[in-house]
């Protein structure tokens, strides 16, 4: 598969086979709002999402996925999508652990490699 049929519209530019997205937002409704559209392409293609929200955030955040055309239960039974809690990934042990962090990133895509 080339790069181009993996690139990505987001933001007014183009975003290649490989990509990571880090922003900052001043409300909940501006990430979903800016977000919406590159989260639901990543599913329409059959990708892996793995989201880290804060728990009390979290009924809400599968509300908007749904919201935005997202089969939230089947997604997350079929392991396309993995919702983990902030202080399952950032905070282990109620404090930013580099390494421990950067272990789960390697386990998520490891996982997915393997699913497929």
């Amino acid at each position: 598969m080339g790069t181009e049929s993996l690139s990505v519209q987001f933001a007014g530019g183009t975003l290649g086979g490989q990509r990571h997205i880090c922003a900052f937002f001043n409300s909940i409704d501006e990430e979903h709002r800016v977000l919406r559209s590159f989260i639901k392409d990543g599913f329409d293609r059959g990708d892996k999402a793995f989201h880290l929200v804060d728990l009390e955030q979290r009924e809400e955040h599968l509300r908007r996925l749904t919201e935005a055309g997202i089969n939230v239960h089947r997604a997350i039974d079929t392991g396309q999508l993995e919702v983990r809690r902030w202080q399952d990934a950032y905070l282990r042990r109620d404090h930013f652990d580099q390494n421990a962090m950067l272990a789960l990133i390697e386990e998520v895509l490891q996982s997915a490699d393997t699913a497929g």
